[in-house]
């Protein structure tokens, strides 16, 4: 027993751990471990926050851009709307402007077609007088005829005027 290398490893072992012992190196070993255990759970604890943060921020940022789309998305509605109230409101003009300039043509054009048969019932007039005032001199004459012709040409006149 005393020749195996495994008793004398061990008799090592247990002298180191006696001399350890007594010179306190246990305790510093296990202040240390403490002080390092302290300063992993204040990492810890920091780190725990900083993610709570971090999540409060995430959540901030996302609302901001979930305000911003909305916002954005009414911006685009009422831009449509307006663009949609503009074209019927143009739509609107346009159909008023083509109904007046319609019924300024078509006022012009009854005018004309007025002024047209005016001028074609005077020229009907004074061609039928001039018809009248040739047939009656040739075949009716002296006084009697220049009375009548007079009378006959101003009831023509009266009458197709």
């Amino acid at each position: 027993m005393f020749l195996e290398p495994e008793f004398w490893v061990a008799v090592a072992f247990v002298v180191l751990m006696v001399i350890f012992g007594y010179l306190g190196i246990f305790k510093t070993v296990l202040t240390t471990l403490d002080h390092r255990a302290d300063r992993i759970k204040a990492e810890l604890d920091d780190a725990q926050r900083l993610k709570e943060e971090a999540a409060k921020v995430l959540a901030d940022y996302k609302a901001r851009s979930a305000t911003a789309e909305r916002e954005a998305a009414d911006i685009i509605a009422n831009a449509k709307a307006e663009a949609e109230r503009i074209a019927s409101d143009a739509k609107a003009k346009m159909e008023d402007f083509v109904a007046r300039r319609t019924k300024t043509a078509e006022s012009k054009i009854a005018l004309a077609e007025a002024q047209a048969l005016a001028d074609v019932r005077a020229a009907a007039a004074e061609a039928a007088v001039q018809a009248a005032s040739t047939i009656l001199s040739q075949s009716v004459k002296g006084q009697v005829a220049d009375d009548l012709l007079a009378k006959s040409i101003t009831e023509v006149r009266q009458k197709l005027n």
